[in-house]
């Protein structure tokens, strides 16, 4: 059995890590959980976005009815786990008193088991698992969950740290494009006006506050079409 449980994880482990962008990776584990984690009926995403809650990832329709509850009322076990960057479980919801609005609106719509785990120690995030039968998520159950939370951790600051590492590439190159667009524009006022780079980078940031566009779309705009930009009348 520990030898199957460790040839599963690994199996996760390997998906999750190669799933890509951080919105493939939120669905990957979600997708994975349901189907890995006994008892689970379906698993979502809580994220924090500026001062909003969010689900950004869900394995099923049901998953987002029962968010949408919890969001609702304000109250809830994913709603903890997020809030106090831990996990929480829920045998029944039934009985189970923490959350008087939610817990009865969620028995109604078909949950009654719930697991929910934080996916960061920022608190931004958290990984919930939804079970329609009481008990759903034994001892065993809620290692795996804690094991599978665990790797989904891993991997979304795995896909955030390329996601990071493109936009920065992504600036860079673009820094460096708009460093040689200004640099061809400031040449052609140099030619056209005899004056020094200075004096034409000059003339391109007068024109960009007196137009109020980007110091980049006037050298564009000069590069393009070769008409001098407006510069409300300044000398260079």
């Amino acid at each position: 059995m520990l030898a199957d449980l460790e040839r599963s994880f690994s199996e996760v482990a390997v998906a999750l890590l190669g799933a890509g962008g951080v919105a493939d990776t939120r669905q990957r584990i979600v997708d994975l959980a349901e189907a890995t984690v006994e008892g689970c009926d379906g698993a979502g995403i809580f994220v924090q976005v500026d001062h909003r809650i969010e689900t950004l990832a869900a394995s099923n329709p049901f998953v987002l009815t029962i968010d949408r509850l919890q969001l609702d009322h304000g109250e809830g076990p994913c709603l903890d786990a997020l809030a106090d960057r831990t996990t929480v479980n829920a045998d029944d919801l039934v009985d189970d008193g923490r959350w008087p609005g939610f817990g009865p609106a969620a028995v109604q719509a078909g949950a009654r088991s719930v697991l929910s785990s934080s996916l960061s120690t920022g608190g931004s995030s958290a990984l919930n698992l939804y079970g329609h039968l009481p008990t759903a998520f034994g001892s065993i159950d809620r290692a795996k969950g804690q094991l599978f939370a665990t790797l989904a951790r891993l991997a979304l600051e795995s896909a955030e740290g390329r996601a990071a590492d493109v936009a920065k590439a992504g600036n860079l190159v673009e820094a460096l494009r708009t460093r040689e667009l200004i640099g061809q524009a400031q040449g052609i006022l140099m030619e056209r006006e005899r004056i020094t780079a200075e004096q034409a980078f000059a003339v391109l940031r007068r024109a960009s506050q007196h137009l109020n566009v980007k110091l980049r779309n006037v050298a564009a705009g000069l590069v393009e079409t070769g008409e001098a930009p407006q510069t409300g009348g300044a000398a260079p």
